[in-house]
Protein backbone atom coordinates (compact mmCIF):
# COMPACT_ATOMS: atom_id res chain seq x y z
CA UNK A 1 0.00 0.00 0.00
CA UNK A 2 2.66 2.62 0.87
CA UNK A 3 4.07 2.53 -3.10
CA UNK A 4 0.55 2.28 -4.55
CA UNK A 5 2.08 -0.69 -6.85
CA UNK A 6 -0.03 -3.46 -7.68
CA UNK A 7 2.52 -6.30 -6.82
CA UNK A 8 0.71 -9.86 -7.17
CA UNK A 9 -2.67 -10.37 -9.28
CA UNK A 10 -4.38 -13.31 -11.37
CA UNK A 11 -7.07 -13.18 -13.94
CA UNK A 12 -9.28 -15.93 -13.56
CA UNK A 13 -13.65 -16.81 -15.12
CA UNK A 14 -14.17 -17.56 -11.68
CA UNK A 15 -13.12 -16.09 -8.19
CA UNK A 16 -12.64 -18.34 -5.70
CA UNK A 17 -9.14 -19.68 -4.04
CA UNK A 18 -6.93 -20.89 -6.81
CA UNK A 19 -7.16 -17.24 -8.45
CA UNK A 20 -6.18 -15.65 -5.09
CA UNK A 21 -3.36 -17.95 -4.65
CA UNK A 22 -2.23 -17.68 -8.72
CA UNK A 23 -2.29 -14.06 -7.18
CA UNK A 24 -0.23 -14.90 -3.84
CA UNK A 25 2.55 -16.86 -5.97
CA UNK A 26 2.95 -14.17 -8.32
CA UNK A 27 3.36 -11.23 -5.47
CA UNK A 28 5.97 -13.65 -3.88
CA UNK A 29 7.46 -14.36 -7.18
CA UNK A 30 8.14 -10.44 -8.33
CA UNK A 31 8.43 -8.91 -4.37
CA UNK A 32 10.24 -12.02 -2.51
CA UNK A 33 8.90 -10.75 0.61
CA UNK A 34 10.20 -12.27 4.40
CA UNK A 35 8.25 -14.12 6.81
CA UNK A 36 6.14 -11.87 8.60
CA UNK A 37 4.27 -10.29 5.99
CA UNK A 38 0.80 -8.98 6.51
CA UNK A 39 -1.68 -9.85 3.66
CA UNK A 40 -4.75 -7.55 4.16
CA UNK A 41 -8.00 -8.95 2.72
CA UNK A 42 -11.97 -8.49 2.85
CA UNK A 43 -13.71 -11.75 4.58
CA UNK A 44 -14.09 -12.96 0.92
CA UNK A 45 -14.96 -16.73 0.94
CA UNK A 46 -11.61 -17.32 -1.72
CA UNK A 47 -9.61 -14.79 1.28
CA UNK A 48 -11.03 -17.47 4.28
CA UNK A 49 -10.58 -20.61 2.21
CA UNK A 50 -8.92 -23.63 3.75
CA UNK A 51 -6.36 -23.60 0.22
CA UNK A 52 -5.15 -19.83 1.17
CA UNK A 53 -5.20 -19.61 4.64
CA UNK A 54 -2.58 -22.30 4.55
CA UNK A 55 -0.62 -21.29 1.65
CA UNK A 56 0.11 -17.99 3.52
CA UNK A 57 0.54 -19.81 7.21
CA UNK A 58 2.72 -22.44 5.16
CA UNK A 59 5.05 -18.98 3.88
CA UNK A 60 5.00 -17.51 7.70
CA UNK A 61 2.93 -14.61 7.02
CA UNK A 62 0.03 -13.21 8.74
CA UNK A 63 -3.48 -12.96 7.35
CA UNK A 64 -5.48 -9.62 8.56
CA UNK A 65 -9.22 -9.36 7.78
CA UNK A 66 -11.72 -5.92 7.64
CA UNK A 67 -14.32 -6.02 10.22
CA UNK A 68 -17.35 -7.63 8.84
CA UNK A 69 -19.37 -4.48 7.01
CA UNK A 70 -16.37 -2.25 6.75
CA UNK A 71 -15.39 -1.55 3.50
CA UNK A 72 -13.40 1.42 4.45
CA UNK A 73 -10.42 -0.71 5.65
CA UNK A 74 -9.76 -2.48 2.05
CA UNK A 75 -10.75 1.19 0.34
CA UNK A 76 -7.35 1.12 -1.75
CA UNK A 77 -7.19 -2.07 -3.56
CA UNK A 78 -11.42 -0.99 -4.26
CA UNK A 79 -10.26 2.53 -5.23
CA UNK A 80 -7.77 0.66 -7.82
CA UNK A 81 -10.76 -1.37 -9.04
CA UNK A 82 -12.89 1.90 -9.87
CA UNK A 83 -9.36 3.33 -11.94
CA UNK A 84 -8.95 -0.14 -13.36
CA UNK A 85 -12.12 0.26 -14.67
CA UNK A 86 -12.79 3.66 -15.54
CA UNK A 87 -8.84 3.51 -17.24
CA UNK A 88 -9.08 0.21 -19.29
CA UNK A 89 -12.30 -1.73 -18.98
CA UNK A 90 -14.57 0.36 -20.32
CA UNK A 91 -12.32 1.59 -22.92
CA UNK A 92 -11.87 -1.39 -24.05
CA UNK A 93 -13.98 -3.99 -26.12
CA UNK A 94 -12.15 -7.20 -25.48
CA UNK A 95 -12.96 -10.07 -28.28
CA UNK A 96 -12.09 -13.09 -25.85
CA UNK A 97 -10.65 -13.88 -22.63
CA UNK A 98 -7.55 -13.52 -23.59
CA UNK A 99 -7.38 -10.73 -25.00
CA UNK A 100 -8.63 -9.04 -22.08
CA UNK A 101 -6.00 -11.07 -20.15
CA UNK A 102 -2.96 -9.34 -22.31
CA UNK A 103 -4.79 -6.19 -22.15
CA UNK A 104 -5.49 -6.06 -18.15
CA UNK A 105 -1.87 -7.08 -18.08
CA UNK A 106 -0.26 -5.15 -20.09
CA UNK A 107 -2.69 -1.71 -17.92
CA UNK A 108 -0.81 -3.07 -14.83
CA UNK A 109 2.66 -3.94 -15.51
CA UNK A 110 2.96 -1.15 -18.81
CA UNK A 111 1.05 1.72 -17.40
CA UNK A 112 -0.32 1.50 -13.98
CA UNK A 113 3.22 0.36 -11.89
CA UNK A 114 5.43 2.33 -14.69
CA UNK A 115 3.90 5.32 -16.06
CA UNK A 116 1.05 6.42 -14.03
CA UNK A 117 1.88 8.92 -11.26
CA UNK A 118 0.04 9.00 -8.10
CA UNK A 119 -0.15 13.01 -6.32
CA UNK A 120 -0.23 10.62 -3.16
CA UNK A 121 3.09 9.52 -3.35
CA UNK A 122 4.36 12.91 -4.58
CA UNK A 123 3.46 12.21 -8.23
CA UNK A 124 6.00 9.23 -8.56
CA UNK A 125 4.94 6.41 -10.60
CA UNK A 126 4.92 3.22 -7.61
CA UNK A 127 8.04 2.06 -9.56
CA UNK A 128 9.91 4.83 -9.06
CA UNK A 129 8.49 5.34 -5.52
CA UNK A 130 9.29 1.30 -4.57
CA UNK A 131 12.85 2.42 -5.94
CA UNK A 132 13.31 4.88 -4.30
CA UNK A 133 12.12 3.18 -1.11
CA UNK A 134 14.62 0.82 -1.50
CA UNK A 135 17.86 2.42 -2.09
CA UNK A 136 16.97 4.86 1.17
Amino acid sequence: MHTQKIVGYSFSKTMDASLVLKGLDNAITTQKPTKGLIIHSDRGSQYTSKEYRKAVKLKEFKLSYSAKGCPYANACIESFHAILKKECVYLNTFIDYNHAKLVLFQYIEVFYNRKRIHSSINYMTPSEYEYLCKVA
